[in-house]
């Protein structure tokens, strides 16, 4: 039975585990390896993992460091970052990761879904969708390079062409909202889960576990993400990577 999936998201920056607000200012918080040794034993329903360089740096994932990762982790892993070439996501996939997530390079070049998909299968390839609010009337819009490099592509638009291509997941970045925790952008997530039916994965202002239950009881099936939830405790944002007791969300909704 299906059943919503509640994920930890690991920024790594300069081969070290980060949280950024609003993409900005990292804060250091430690190694990735030992957040993965400590997901492992909470059990968590999956893992992703993005590389916050790589694609603004230009330069190919590090599969070394997803190797590492890849061995480490007992959950299904999502790892992006860099990858801009089927070559690139079936290595990935090798190296033991479950899915492959794509953005500047599947907003430059859509087709390579496809490609990918070809090569490790179309379930496995995950697009995320960075977004954030310009302009006076606070319009939508999808952002590459760390939210610096607007694109003027609308996410609903954008997210209806990309299933059309065959996109195993979409995941859904709010950028205005990343990082502090004052809850997620329904408004922005509502908009794009009534014209899509590809599985989703809403992400960016997670804050407690009453916003993780929110969002599953008003999407029913989905992949609610954090990042500031699962590594920072209490007003003071002490480092504690943690994670939610799941019996908390799943036995009202059972079937969801």
């Amino acid at each position: 039975m299906l059943r919503s999936r509640i994920i930890p998201c690991l920024l790594v920056h300069n081969k070290g585990l980060v949280k950024t607000v609003n993409f900005k200012n990292p804060k250091y918080v430690g190694d990735p390896i030992n957040a993965v040794k400590i997901f492992n034993e909470k059990e968590v329903d999956e893992l992703i993992v993005l590389d916050i360089d790589a694609t603004v740096e230009k330069r190919k994932p590090n599969f070394q460091m997803i190797k590492n990762l890849a061995t480490e982790c007992r959950m299904p892993l999502c790892y992006g970052g860099g990858v801009t070439t089927p070559e690139d996501a079936k290595k990935i996939i090798k190296l033991g990761a479950e899915k492959v997530a794509l953005s500047a390079a599947a907003i430059e070049n859509p087709d390579l879904i496809k490609t990918i998909g070809k090569e490790v299968g179309l379930q496995s390839v995950v697009v995320v969708i960075d977004v954030k609010k310009k302009g006076i009337f606070g319009k939508y819009e999808v952002f590459t390079h760390n939210g610096k490099k607007s694109t003027g592509l609308n996410p609903v638009e954008f997210a209806k062409s990309i299933e059309k291509i065959g996109v195993g997941e979409i995941v859904i970045n709010s950028i205005d909202q990343e990082g502090t925790m004052k809850g997620y952008d329904f408004k922005l997530f509502e908009s794009i889960r009534k014209h899509i039916s590809v599985p989703l994965t809403i992400m960016g202002g997670a804050g407690s576990s009453e916003h993780i239950k929110e969002a599953i009881n008003k999407f029913g099936v989905i992949g609610a993400a954090a990042g500031s939830l699962f590594v920072f405790k209490g007003k003071y944002r002490a480092v504690l990577i943690q994670y939610v007791d799941k019996t908390l969300f799943f036995e009202k909704n059972k079937g969801r």
